[in-house]
């Protein structure tokens, strides 16, 4: 049986997409979640997965529901 793609605890994420469709850096998006910004860095490469907190915080950032900005499944490619 193959594994769930939420056991090997990786979050796929919209971070550095809405980042970038809402012109905003990645050091004022830090400064708005209250968080350094190198960790928006590791949340967007996947490398650090965020606390329920700061996965809600983001949502309510951009303005989107949580599933928008994760999932534990891969996005589906833009344009495709």
């Amino acid at each position: 049986m193959a594994p769930r793609p939420e056991e090997n605890g990786h979050i796929h994420n919209r971070i550095a997409m809405l980042r970038l469709e809402r012109g905003v850096s990645r050091r004022e998006l830090a400064e708005a979640l209250g968080v350094h910004y190198q960790t928006v860095g590791y949340l967007e490469r996947g490398e650090y997965s965020p606390s329920l907190l700061l996965a809600l915080s983001i949502a309510r950032y951009f303005d989107v529901p949580v599933e928008v900005v994760f999932s534990l499944e891969p996005f589906p490619r833009l344009g495709s």
